[in-house]
């Protein structure tokens, strides 16, 4: 599992989640305050998609409404090796 955190500002917060979760590859995004603070995290299950992250756009749409800066954690799975 590898770790990638992006800071950004909060109209852009809801962007680059969805961005994120299109990339297929996510685990977990957790959103941080500028400070630090966990304000949300979100686990990615394989297969979830369409009406079941409705409810996770929304809650990342009213935390961007409310935040001015924030940092995103990103946790991918890691691609496997190929071997030759």
């Amino acid at each position: 599992m590898t770790k990638e955190s992006f800071s950004l500002n909060g109209e852009n917060l809801l962007k680059k989640v969805k961005e994120l979760i299109s990339e297929g590859n996510v685990r977990k995004i957790t959103i941080n305050d500028k400070s630090g603070k966990e304000l949300a995290s979100f686990p990615l299950t394989v297969g979830v998609v369409g009406a079941l992250l409705l409810p996770t756009m929304a809650a990342v749409g009213a935390i961007a409404a409310l935040v001015t800066e924030c940092t995103i954690t990103v946790e991918r799975e890691e691609e496997p090796e190929v071997q030759q």
